[in-house]
């Protein structure tokens, strides 16, 4: 809980319109887009690094939780406030500062939205590469402290090959800046790669320098339909094998088709199959090159159906139904275990093939979608949560894909994170010494536990 007198100082740090302390308004940030419900004791609106140093410095006085928060598009429970306290929303944190043309670098607060910090630079005839599937709800801060991948990621990587700097406040208070506004710089550890991906554990993110590249010239996309998970994965490792990179390679698997359907206009293929999306982006001469050698390969491997987007409009179409694919799948059941494990693509195969032996032993429909460009897997076991023996059954299927997964030599979150969701679980990948490790860490940079608690491992609790 958070004291009246804490509360009396809260305010005048933020002024009253930008603190929450009613419950009937603290609903919205209960939850992220894991759908579980942890209500915090407030929410504050910050509008600068100083007032975010002012509520840490007070929240270790007084002992009370700060969760920092974006737009609550997470899939791991990273922002929700499991232990209560005070939700430190980046709403206002929401300008981009400087698109630097010269050096190929954007300067952005952690509440600008990832698609209209894209838009943006575009303008300018530059590119931010990183893509996740959330990307017109959810922010540059969101993505740097999960770390966000999307689509894009088999040719231009994750959101922290693009992260060169960091300004953020510690947990106790300290304004630091980490990294560099140059093309090199390995001056002290690194610390800006060690704030990237830790789950608003260890700093509040108050700036963030990106990286930028020139915009491809153009982008082509294909739409190809297999007979079954291993025509599909012997494409792609031949596509892989000929030097061929393309923008993105994504999967989607029947089940998966079926529940989009009727989310685009354009028709997809029916009955059983797998069907992949492809995209190049560059040259127009190089492109051309590339996409036929992509559908030749293809059309080797068994493909029953290889056509190309028409024009623009229906390409967004189809990215369309691939964005929208994780909501749609509540027409197969109300609840879902959403994971985003990774396993090499040379086993891609092997994971769907066993996937569906799964799904059979439990009876539960376990569509899956992703990437198949780099084994990053979107597992998701539909099922009615108020049905004991059907939760049950969802949970022990749980337990065989993330040891598969590490059977495979893969790992249990790719995009999503640790949060909580997956915290139960992290054992089975990451050693005692290695967690014994990042405890330390954590204890380093916020002695008296903080900010963001109860999310990747067990802490100790607030006293």
């Amino acid at each position: 809980m958070i004291s009246q007198s804490a509360t009396s100082k809260l305010l005048q740090i933020l002024g009253k319109e930008h603190l929450l302390t009613d419950t009937r308004d603290l609903g919205p940030f209960s939850h992220d887009a894991t759908n579980q419900d942890f209500f915090p004791d407030a929410v504050a609106f910050p509008e600068n690094a100083d007032q975010i140093s002012k509520i840490l410095r007070l929240a270790n006085e007084e002992r009370f939780p700060v969760i920092p928060r974006g737009a609550g598009s997470g899939m791991s429970g990273g922002a929700v406030a499991v232990q209560g306290g005070l939700v430190l929303s980046t709403d206002r944190l929401n300008r981009i500062l400087l698109i630097d043309e010269e050096n190929l670098l954007v300067k952005v607060e952690p509440g600008v939205v990832t698609a209209h910090l894209q838009e943006e630079v575009e303008k300018r005839g530059l590119f931010y590469p990183p893509d996740p599937a959330s990307l017109n709800i959810s922010t540059i801060g969101g993505n740097v402290a999960e770390c966000a991948g999307g689509p894009r990621a088999v040719k231009y990587g994750v959101t922290r090959d693009y992260v060169m700097g960091l300004t953020v406040v510690l947990p106790t208070g300290e304004i630091i800046a980490t990294g560099v506004e140059t093309a090199k710089g390995v001056v002290g550890y690194d610390l800006t790669r060690l704030i990237v991906g830790s789950e608003g554990t260890l700093a509040v993110i108050v700036e963030i320098i990106l990286r930028l590249i020139p915009k491809p010239e153009m982008k082509r996309t294909m739409l190809i339909r297999f007979s079954d998970i291993e025509a599909s994965a012997r494409c792609v490792s031949q596509i892989i094998k000929e030097k061929i990179i393309p923008t993105t390679i994504e999967f989607m698997d029947s089940l998966s088709v079926e529940c989009v359907r009727d989310q685009v206009p354009l028709e997809l293929p029916q009955g059983e199959s797998l069907l992949l999306l492809i995209e190049l982006d560059g040259d127009q001469d190089r492109i051309n090159r590339d996409a036929r050698r992509i559908e030749a390969l293809c059309r080797q491997t068994g493909v029953l159906e290889f056509r190309f987007a028409k024009n623009e409009w229906e390409a967004e179409e189809l990215w369309k139904a691939r964005r929208n694919l994780s909501p749609s799948l509540q027409r197969l059941r109300p609840h879902k275990i959403n994971q985003d494990v990774v396993v090499p693509r040379s086993r891609l195969a092997d994971f769907m093939v066993a996937i569906s032996g799964i799904g059979q032993r439990y009876a539960l429909p376990i569509p899956c979608f992703g990437h198949a460009g780099d084994g990053n897997i979107h597992v998701n076991i539909m099922f009615h949560n108020d049905r004991i023996d059907e939760a049950k059954r969802a949970h022990q299927a749980l337990q065989e894909i993330l040891r598969l997964t590490l059977d495979l030599r893969g790992t249990l979150s790719g995009e999503h994170g640790v949060g909580i969701s997956k915290k139960p679980y992290i054992g089975m990948e990451i050693a005692p010494s290695a967690l014994d490790l990042m405890r330390k860490i954590k204890k380093a940079f916020d002695p008296n536990g903080i900010l963001n608690p109860g999310k990747i491992f067990d802490e100790s609790p607030i006293r």
